[in-house]
């Protein structure tokens, strides 16, 4: 698949998410130069801000973004993926949602905060009876702040 930027239009075009629970702001290469050909790469961003209504509850003294929806972000990600590499092969039907099937070895290792950027990061795996694998990892100022596994299907 051809590296490129895809905007926000774009996105809203590729998955069905909408605000407040479009979750992924840009991609911002797919399979980078330096990334194992056998293991293609999507990239995206998420700007995290003060006025996300998420932040009003959790927690409204000290706002950290929900675990759950750094994983949300994550999960359209490689929907995104998923769904340019079906369009590109010519099989991809319209209408289309993806659904998580698994979530495995899910690891929380730092706070993301208003003002951090999410990196996020999916590294297909494989593709096996319509069920699409995925390690993915989000990352803030270049760390780590979640690793998962996880596997999605196309209905």
């Amino acid at each position: 698949m051809k590296s490129r930027v895809i905007e926000i239009d774009e996105i809203k075009q590729l998955i069905p998410h909408r605000q407040p629970f479009l979750l992924v702001d840009r991609v911002i290469s797919i399979n980078d130069e330096g990334v194992n050909p056998d293991e293609p790469t999507i990239r995206g961003i998420k700007n995290v801000t003060a006025n996300e209504d998420f932040f009003n509850g959790h927690f409204p003294n000290y706002p950290v973004m929900p675990g759950v929806l750094i994983i949300e972000s994550l999960a359209q990600l490689s929907g995104i993926y998923s769904i340019l590499f079906l369009k590109e092969e010519g099989s991809f039907k319209e209408n289309s949602n993806t659904f998580f099937t698994s979530l495995n070895n899910v690891k929380f290792k730092k706070q993301v905060r208003p003002g951090d950027q999410l990196v996020l990061e999916a590294t297909f795996i494989k593709k096996k009876m319509g069920v699409w694998w995925f390690n993915c990892r989000a990352l803030v100022d270049n760390e780590e702040v979640v690793v998962a596994e996880l596997s999605a299907a196309l209905r």
